[in-house]
């Protein structure tokens, strides 16, 4: 939904070509799903970090190991998303003609489930 809301934008109203406009609303994608999984998916997680920690340091290395998570995140996610959507996109628009959205739609079923491999082996551990 996001990833859709911002290729459209960035085509149809800033006039972005494609490709470009596939890595700005893919790297909007990420940002909107580390806040997504970092709330819901692995709160859990989050919560056992927090509360191993001691109660005066509690509040400046959250916010560094948050950090920390969101750069391997998006590192992570990055490379997945961002390449394989590139590629695929390129594939699909550029050479099969495929329409936009639905070009698009394919790509992140696509990369799905190598992105959630990885926030949950690499990104959201305990």
């Amino acid at each position: 939904m996001v990833q859709g809301a911002a290729l459209q934008g960035l085509v149809s109203l800033a006039g972005l070509p494609y490709a470009l406009a596939t890595v700005l609303a893919v790297e909007a994608a990420i940002v909107h799903n580390f806040l997504w999984h970092e709330r819901w998916t692995w709160a859990d997680r989050i919560e056992a970090g927090l509360q191993a920690r001691t109660h005066t340091s509690a509040t400046s290395s959250g916010r560094a190991s948050r950090l920390a998570r969101f750069l391997r995140f998006n590192g992570a996610t990055a490379l997945v998303s961002i390449g394989g959507n590139v590629v695929l996109m390129s594939l699909l628009v550029g050479v099969l003609h495929v329409p936009l959205l639905a070009a698009m739609t394919v790509a992140v079923v696509a990369m799905s489930a190598v992105n959630f491999a990885c926030a949950d082996r690499f990104v959201f551990t305990q």
